[in-house]
């Protein structure tokens, strides 16, 4: 569908946007995460662009919906039975108009195509938010690493990075960590691609400190979520001390934004797993996330753990949004909030929302916040702290130095800042509502709209 210049009111913009999902849709069949993500920045990008006829002109959100290149490979790697196993291995290079692409590495049993590419998409436009010169990407495997030996995890990581180091390059393709892959896969595909290149350059972010990592880059994702609703509620005269706050997720991006939100004098009284959550009403306070941290870092064990050894509630196979609360953090996968459990939220005293997993709302649960007028900053925004501080990781490999961690932590501070401020510019719709989501939208596409503009038809 092109899309052509012209003055429209609500029910014309309404019939671009389903025309133009129509088309995605029948482009790509089935995968419904990718449909999901590209109707959200739509919804944003088409009114904005409606009477901006040079992006009509030139197609930019219909190129900007068609991934650059999608690579996908077989993965062969022997367990430690000596059983030949294949898995397959995904990278989706969306748009490097801003700079090499970047994006992480997820190893899970379900990825698909469809949520690389919805990741790969938010990507760019996350990405652009920061400020820093990154293109969008994601990418990953079927691989799941729960349960394997670390000697089958070497051997899955090298496979994968074998075929995968044909395709990246430190000005050309940057992946990170994500889901299933941590501290420990980086290592064995760095290693991996040494091996292969005879080189030593920043091909991964998320490496250990001994061979080109950055400090603080396990906190940003985490802390930037906490920093990004501190910005939101300042606007309305507020800070986080002293408010009751639902953390979802016991991961990386969990642990970390509850360690920020005690910082800062909030109370967090839920985490969650795939097995249930655990409530806890006194708070989890540091002790208390220390014992998580060793439980999911260390011993791998499950959240119910946590509900024996404090004598808390668990729930077991049930998601956190049903406990009274002010501030939502939602870090544990994509759509886990749905808008029947939305409306529960707004209804048991929740007011605002930051997401520190990739989009963990679903489109129903999206449009009763803002219907509901409540703080809603969407995870293209609120969790770009992790990638910002993988872009900052990128420069100091190119240069050779590693910056202190002060100097890190006043850097990310600095860009969630400016990443609130930009979505406060583009997204304030009245004196006291400002919608995030529409702002992070158009923010996030411009940047990367003016720089496909500059290159011509590609």
């Amino acid at each position: 569908m092109i899309l052509k210049r012209a003055d429209y009111d609500m029910n014309d913009l309404n019939q671009k946007l389903e025309s133009f999902i129509a088309g995605l849709k029948r482009r790509n069949p089935g995968e419904q995460e990718f449909h999901q993500a590209v109707y959200e920045v739509a919804s944003s990008i088409i009114p904005y662009i409606a009477n901006k006829p040079i992006y009509q002109d030139m197609q930019i959100l219909e190129r900007l919906s068609e991934p650059d290149r999608v690579i996908i490979f077989r993965v062969c790697w022997q367990d430690d039975k000596g059983n030949i196993r294949t898995q397959r291995g995904y990278r989706v290079q969306h748009n490097n108009s801003i700079g090499p692409y970047k994006g992480g590495l997820r190893f899970h049993p379900n990825v698909t195509l469809s949520i690389l590419k919805f990741l790969a998409f938010e990507q760019t436009f996350k990405n652009s938010l920061t400020g820093l010169p990154m293109g969008g990407a994601k990418g990953g495997s079927d691989f799941n690493p729960k349960g394997k030996s670390s000697n089958e995890v070497m051997r899955f990581c090298q496979s994968f990075m074998t075929e995968l180091s044909r395709h990246i390059g430190p000005n050309k393709d940057v992946p990170a960590g994500d889901i299933g892959v941590g501290a420990r896969e980086i290592g064995y595909m760095f290693g991996q691609h040494k091996r292969l290149s005879n080189e030593f350059t920043g091909i991964l972010t998320g490496k250990g400190m001994e061979f080109g990592g950055s400090p603080i880059r396990t906190e940003a994702t985490g802390y930037g979520t906490v920093y990004m609703m501190n910005d939101m509620l300042d606007v309305k005269g507020q800070t986080i001390e002293g408010k009751i706050c639902l953390v979802s997720g016991s991961g990386n991006v969990a642990q970390y934004a509850i360690e920020k939100a005690t910082q800062l004098g909030a109370k967090v009284v839920t985490m969650s797993d795939s097995s249930g959550f655990i409530y806890d009403p006194d708070g989890i306070d540091a002790d208390k996330l220390a014992f998580i941290v060793d439980l999911k870092t260390n011993k791998r064990g499950r959240i119910k753990e946590y509900a024996d050894e404090y004598g808390v509630e668990f729930h077991q196979g049930k998601r956190p949004w049903g406990v009274p609360c002010d501030l939502v953090f939602p870090c544990a996968t994509q759509n886990e909030i749905n808008g029947k459990e939305a409306a529960t939220l707004i209804k048991n005293g929740c007011y605002a929302v930051s997401e520190g997993a990739n989009m963990p709302t679903e489109l129903d649960g999206i449009r009763i916040f803002q219907e509901a007028k409540i703080m809603f900053a969407p995870s293209k925004a609120a969790n770009a702290g992790g990638v910002a501080v993988s872009g900052l990781e990128m420069s100091q490999n190119s240069t050779r130095i590693t910056w202190k961690e002060e100097e890190l932590q006043v850097l990310l501070r600095d860009i969630m800042k400016k990443i609130h401020d930009n979505c406060v510019e583009y997204g304030r719709e009245s004196d006291d509502y400002v919608n995030y989501l529409k702002g992070s939208n158009i923010a996030g596409f411009i940047k990367v709209a003016d720089a496909m503009l500059a290159y011509g038809v590609l």
